[in-house]
């Protein structure tokens, strides 16, 4: 069939399987395999965004979730209300 590997090389280039097909992917050409990376990028960022937002969904409700009485609380041991707005608004909360 071949009289030495450099036959072979050489007819590797000419068939319909040979080097050239193997090179240019086929009947589909270059734009089947820019298809596949873009589809394969598109498949990676859906999941980094799938998961960024089920995070997200797990923080929010645990962050927002702050009663009257403890925002009441925190205002008044950062020195922003004084004993006498604390009390009337502790009161006030407390009764409604």
């Amino acid at each position: 069939m071949f009289e030495s590997f450099g036959d072979y090389l050489v007819h590797m280039g000419e068939g319909e399987w040979g080097w050239h097909d193997m090179m240019g992917f086929g009947f589909l050409g270059w734009g089947w395999a820019i298809f596949m990376l873009l589809f394969w990028v598109a498949i990676i960022v859906g999941v980094v965004l799938l998961i960024k937002w089920l995070l997200e969904q797990g923080t929010s409700k645990t962050a927002s979730k702050k009663t009257a009485l403890e925002i009441l609380n925190e205002r008044y041991a950062r020195g922003e209300i004084d004993d006498e707005e604390y009390e009337k608004r502790k009161r006030k909360l407390l009764e409604g």
